[in-house]
């Protein structure tokens, strides 16, 4: 089941309104807040500076969401660590540190599951269960912590799921993410990497939260994109780079164009040119991915034919790397362990 009463969902807001309702002053919402998100304590027996009656108010009231490491692994080659978790109600997710120069930084999941359909995904194929909680989003950065012992210095909202799909939990998460009475990360520290839901894209340029948005785009041909992504079918090119162009000038934020490279289908000379097109005149950066290979799939590329069709982008004037290939001996790619994990039941 799944837990309503999750304390680490409330935004500091929401608990100090449940302590005035409770009797209790408003101002305890900040220590509270302290010891769940920068203490991180596991019980309400541990917040000391509070009275008992509360903390037991509390814990009859409440619970501190856990999400269970059912496996670990670490790769040999870079130090990227990949964890599933076991969800309270048995469902799966999975959360990937990775190293870089400016620091360690976190993919983390938004939904058991997802249900965009995107072709080439091995998240998709164990089909979608529910959105998590901001909590349950949460405790990925603080077990992963704890476990690893190593401190994320970013976040990518890049793992099972859409994020976009789950917006209300993800924006409380961001803001409670944010908090200076929590963890206080900026969310300029933080990607948000979507398929291309639009109308979520304009809702997102509202909130103007700094963050950086990342498209999933893949195809600059809407026959072929629709083919690999069922969401280009409601939400077209056309209408997806005019998002795009108004969550820049709203928010003055870059964006991240993810391209993954697949032999034979948006790989050629004429993909490139469409592509560069498509861009032109938008401040935006391509990020270009050899796609990762899942048995029930035969797409194949590799880091080669992603480093010339990079060069081909980078002759036309676009702004294009290619991503540094992290955790491979272990299939850091999401998706692949909560399907292993979860087909024996089925």
């Amino acid at each position: 089941m799944i837990r309503l009463n999750d304390i680490l969902s409330l935004t500091k807001e929401e608990l100090a309104a449940w302590l005035e309702a409770a009797g209790e002053k408003p101002f305890r919402a900040a220590q509270i807040f302290r010891w769940l998100h920068q203490k991180r304590v596991v019980g309400f027996d541990e917040m000391s500076d509070l009275s008992k009656p509360l903390r037991e108010r509390l814990s009859a009231e409440f619970e501190i969401a856990r999400i269970e490491p059912v496996r670990l692994l670490e790769s040999k080659r870079d130090g990227t660590v990949k964890l599933l978790y076991r969800l309270p109600d048995g469902n799966h997710v999975e959360t990937v540190l990775m190293s870089y120069e400016h620091g360690d930084s976190l993919c983390i999941s938004t939904q058991a599951g997802c249900r965009m359909g995107c072709r080439f995904c091995a998240s998709t194929i164990a089909g979608f269960k529910r959105n998590l909680t901001p909590g349950e989003i949460l405790s990925q950065l603080y077990e992963t912590e704890r476990r690893t012992k190593r401190k994320v210095s970013s976040i990518v909202l890049m793992g099972i799921g859409e994020p976009l799909d789950n917006f209300d939990n993800v924006v409380k998460f961001l803001k409670i993410l944010s908090s200076p009475d929590g963890e206080n990360m900026s969310l300029r520290h933080v990607s948000l990497s979507t398929c291309g839901l639009v109308d979520r894209i304009y809702d997102l340029a509202e909130l103007n939260l700094g963050l950086t948005l990342s498209i999933s785009l893949h195809s600059p041909y809407d026959e072929k994109r629709s083919e690999l992504m069922p969401i280009n079918r409601r939400y077209p090119i056309s209408e997806l780079i005019k998002a795009c162009r108004d969550y820049f000038a709203k928010t003055g934020r870059r964006i991240s164009f993810e391209y993954a490279l697949i032999d034979g289908e948006n790989d050629s000379e004429a993909d490139a040119k469409a592509l560069c097109s498509l861009v032109s005149g938008m401040p935006s950066h391509v990020n270009i991915i050899p796609v990762n290979s899942i048995k029930e799939r035969s797409y194949r590329s590799d880091r080669s034919a992603a480093q010339r069709f990079c060069k081909l982008l980078c002759s036309m004037g676009v702004n294009a790397t290619v991503r540094r290939t992290l955790g491979a001996d272990i299939n850091a790619a999401c998706g692949q362990l909560r399907r292993e994990e979860e087909q024996p039941a089925k």
